[in-house]
This record gives structure tokens, sequence and C-alpha cells, in this order.
């Protein structure tokens, strides 16, 4: 297996530019979907089949230290799969369709797929759609092509800021903690670092430098950041207490409404019979 290589995305540089959504679309050959007006310079609106980049724009009001325009502030995210080492639409995949990959990526093969949409449901990310043309889901490859052939993803290779970058993990983690540790020595307090370690997910494949906290950019923050019931310890342990306590609650239950315990229950003597 290669060394793991993932993505990380500074969204302290990110201008919204939004080429990385177009070279995704143009690389992977993705139509698109219908542009609509949402009311915002987001004309993507969400992670789905037809896009595997998302640029969100968070208007938010600016802190008291902060100088910014109109009394105004933006904070950008070009959002995209996660790639999480407990990937769990990899492990709800009834076909085995969702693999991880020789570069430690989570792909999805498109012949195996039975479009039965498990793994939307269980995504804590929203980046998987379900294609009505394919009868298939898809999403983010990391440019799995692209990989196999030595070349930079699309959308890392596009970026005009260096938002997207694109590495070995171990040396992209060297970096995060380098420029978090600048942000901070500006004074950026709430700077950090997102999917970096292993308490997200066991630590994502494609993970952030984030201006706020994780809840602001709808993420799920370490606290809430627990895969589906089915696919974590503690869900299992939960649903077996569940189903235990609801066994007893039952038998109790039926003694209440006069129904004898087995050792209770009589016979008959029919020897009497006339």
């Amino acid at each position: 297996m290669a060394e793991p290589v993932g993505l990380f995305t500074d969204t302290s540089i990110c201008i919204g530019c939004k080429a990385c959504e177009v070279a995704c679309k143009e690389w992977n050959q993705l139509p698109g979907n219908e542009p609509q007006f949402r009311d915002s310079f987001d004309n993507t609106g969400q992670l789905d089949a037809q896009n595997w980049r998302h640029v969100k724009f968070i208007e938010r009001m600016p802190e008291e230290n902060m100088t910014v325009g109109n009394g105004q502030a933006w904070l950008m995210m070009s959002d995209i799969c996660k790639h999480c080492t407990h990937a769990s639409c990899l492990e709800v995949c009834p076909t085995h369709a969702i693999v991880r990959t020789e570069f430690d990526s989570v792909f999805i093969q498109q012949e195996a797929c039975n479009g039965c949409r498990a793994c939307i449901g269980a995504c804590p990310y929203g980046a998987i759609g379900f294609n009505e043309d394919t009868g298939t889901v898809h999403k983010c490859t990391m440019c799995y092509d692209r990989l196999q052939n030595n070349m930079t993803p699309a959308c890392a290779k596009v970026c005009p800021t260096q938002s997207i970058q694109f590495g070995k993990l171990a040396d992209l983690k060297d970096k995060a903690d380098a420029r978090l540790a600048t942000l901070q020595r500006q004074g950026n307090s709430k700077a950090q670092l997102y999917g970096r370690d292993d308490k997200i997910y066991g630590g994502l494949g494609a993970f952030f430098l984030l201006m706020d906290k994780p809840e602001v950019y709808g993420l799920p923050d370490k606290q809430n950041a627990v895969l589906p019931r089915r696919n974590n310890a503690g869900g299992y342990l939960g649903a077996l207490l569940t189903a235990a306590v609801a066994l007893f609650a039952g038998a109790i239950a039926l003694r209440r409404n006069g129904s004898p315990a087995p050792e209770e229950t009589q016979t008959v003597d029919r020897s009497t019979d006339g």
C-alpha cells in the first residue's frame, strides 16, 4: 500500500473563487445541477452526485476586534468528502462497492453499487448523492485516476491561493500545525484544525483549518462526532440495553395484567370428570 495521501484545506485563505468546483466538474465530467437563485453567493447548495466540491459562504457579524467592510464578514470553506478513517459509508455498504484504495482514500466502485443508498443515510457529512441516470451513488474520488498516474487532484491543482493542498498526510499535518500556530500568534484565537487528529471519525483524509467553531461551518464537533449507531460499540451496547429494558418492562406488565407466572399455572385433574 502506498503512503497515505490527503487534502488539507486552509479556510483562512479561501477567496471563494470556486475554481475547485469548476475543475472537479471538468475533470470528472459532471454536468452539474440546474442553476437556481439561492439568495447567496453559494449557487451549489450542497454536496451531491453532481457536486463533489462545494464552496460554502457563511455570513457573520464581526467581532469587536475585527475590521471589515460594511459591518460584515465572510467565512468561506471548500467542502468535500472527508475520506474518513472510520468511514460509515464503507461499513454499511451491502455489496462492498465502497472500498479503501491503496492511497487510503474512500472510493465507490460503480460496477458493484446496487443503488440501495444505505451509504447516504450513514454519511455524517452528506457527501454522497444518488444519480437517477446511473441508478448508483457518487461522491468525491479524490481524483483516484489522477492519483494512479502521479497527478495532483484537480481541485488542489487549480486553487490560486493554495487554500487546498495535496500531499502525504504526515507532511500536510506538519504544514497545518505550523499554519495554525501562525494564526494563533496573530490573535486568531478561534482558529483550529478539524479532522487532523483521530478524534473525528478516526481522522480525516481531507481535513481543515477552520476560523471558527465546527458547527458554524455545519460540521459536527468532537463531542458530537459519532458514527451511526450500528457502527460504534457504544451504539451496540445501547441497543442491547434498550432491548433488555424493554423485555423486563414487558414481563412486569404481563404480571400486572394478571397473567400467571409459569410456576403458578394450575393443572386440571380430569380423573373426576363424569
